[in-house]
This record gives C-alpha cells, structure tokens and sequence, in this order.
C-alpha cells in the first residue's frame, strides 16, 4: 500500500544517524551519534533518564533537529524532506497513546489512509485487518470512543493506527510503560508477532532492559548523550561494559536473569 521509497533504490539502511549532536544552549544532550538501522530489525535504545533517547527518536520524523551531524531516512536527509509527508511515511507510538477523543475508534485508526485519500473501501478493509490484528475486533470495538477503553485497550489503537498508511519504519517511544506488568507482557508479545507479520522496521525506546532483551534485534546502549555499545541481546548479556553490566545487575536483582536468557 506504501508507495516506492522516496529517497533511495532499495540499498543501504532505512534509517541512519550520521554523526549527529543535539545541544540545548550550553548542555550537550547527544554526542556524536552514528548508527544504522537495517530494514526489517528493531533496534531498542536503552538508558537510563536523560540518556537522550527521546530526543534522538524525535530527530527522525523531525520534531527535534540535530544542532550536528544529519539523520537519513530512506537515503535522504530529514530536513530535505516534506514534513508532513516524512510524518506519514513514520509510524509513532507513546505511552500517552494520543488518541482523539471526539474521533471512535475506526476513525482514529484511518486517520492517515483518509489524508492519503484511500478509498473508502480500502479504509475499511484496513481498519478491519489492523483492529483483528491488534485483538479488538471490529464489530466490538469499531464504533467505540476512547473514553470507553481500557489503557490497554487504547495502546492497542494506537499501534493499529501507526500500522494504518503501512509505514516502513515505526518509532515507539516506551509504549508499555505505562501498563500492568501482565499487560506489557502481553503488547510486548503482541506487538513482536504483528511487526514480523507487517514486516516493519522499529526503533523502541525504553529504560527496562529486561524490554530491551525481549523486543530487541539489536540493543544500542545510551549513557549521557553518548552511544556506548550496539549489541545483539545475546552478545549484549555477554557484555562486560560497566553501563550493560549496570543494566543487567537489574535482572539480577529481579531474579530474572535466567528468564531473560532463555526467552532469546
């Protein structure tokens, strides 16, 4: 449903952060940042507040711009690109959800395929196929307001309308953390299977590690501004840097350490 990539022929990374610096007056909130992402991987930034992961997710739809260094999306530089259709190319996930209240449910998720101008037709048909997709099914859930829905519930919208236009690349800024354990758990899950399903390229935000090592095909770990390793979640958990071993005395101390090695 997506159109041809805009800025390359199918070569090199989706995404690419190219020595890239954010400062805000006399503070450095991000420091000499280059990293890649490839298609069809989730790559999680863990660390802890103030690491500047929000702040390095937001340079790629172009709500914060680098003071240096340029990001690439699609082979071309953010601010070479139309806002607003950079923004519809990106699907984008918070933990406020965001959803419109006067809007119902089936509304909120073809937001995009209406700007797009879909046929009404091919709206429905997506909403169906996203809202089935995401465990709230149409018949049930369509008509409904999101005053009516529980926390989980609007998450789930959400991602349904991140899904909606079928953007290549989707930025979930901690998505989950405002949920019952057993709830993230399960949107955790969920959202794993629908990303492979969709075949979509993600970048997660998140300060849980134990999240990182579920979601992750690559985990790439920020401290103060800096990027301090990009790793595998299995090459992660081998890791002796003292901020991934800071990380991971977190499992340990949870007792979930073994849990989270057999769950790769």
């Amino acid at each position: 449903m997506n159109g041809d990539a805009e800025g390359r022929n199918g070569q090199g990374p989706i995404l690419e952060f190219r020595k890239v610096s954010y400062r805000v007056r006399d503070q450095w909130v991000l420091r000499d940042i280059t990293l890649a992402v490839d298609e069809g991987e989730t790559l999680v930034l863990l660390g802890r507040s103030g690491a500047g992961k929000t702040t390095l997710l937001k340079m790629v739809n172009g709500l914060v711009s680098p003071t240096e260094g340029e990001v690439l999306f699609e082979g071309k530089a953010t601010g070479r690109w139309d806002l607003i259709r950079l923004r519809r190319r990106i699907g984008y996930v918070i933990q406020e959800v965001g959803l419109f209240p006067h809007l119902t449910v089936e509304d909120n998720v073809e937001l995009v395929p209406r700007l797009e101008e879909w046929t009404p037709e091919v709206r429905r048909s997506r909403v169906e196929l996203l809202l089935n997709s995401v465990g709230l099914p149409p018949d049930q859930f369509a008509a409904r307001y999101p005053r009516s829905l529980s926390g989980g519930q609007k998450q789930r919208v959400g991602v349904a309308r991140a899904l909606a236009a079928d953007p290549p690349l989707l930025l979930l800024d901690e998505p989950f953390g405002a949920l019952d354990p057993i709830m993230r758990l399960d949107l955790q899950r969920q959202f794993t299977i629908l990303r492979q399903f969709f075949r979509k390229t993600a970048v997660f935000v998140t300060h849980d590690v134990r999240e990182a090592l579920t979601m992750a095909t690559r985990i790439a770990l920020l401290k103060e501004g800096r990027l301090q390793l990009v790793a595998t979640p299995q090459d992660f958990l081998a890791s002796q840097l003292e901020e991934a071993r800071a990380f991971l005395a977190c499992l340990d101390n949870l007792g979930g350490h073994d849990d989270a090695i057999s769950s790769l």
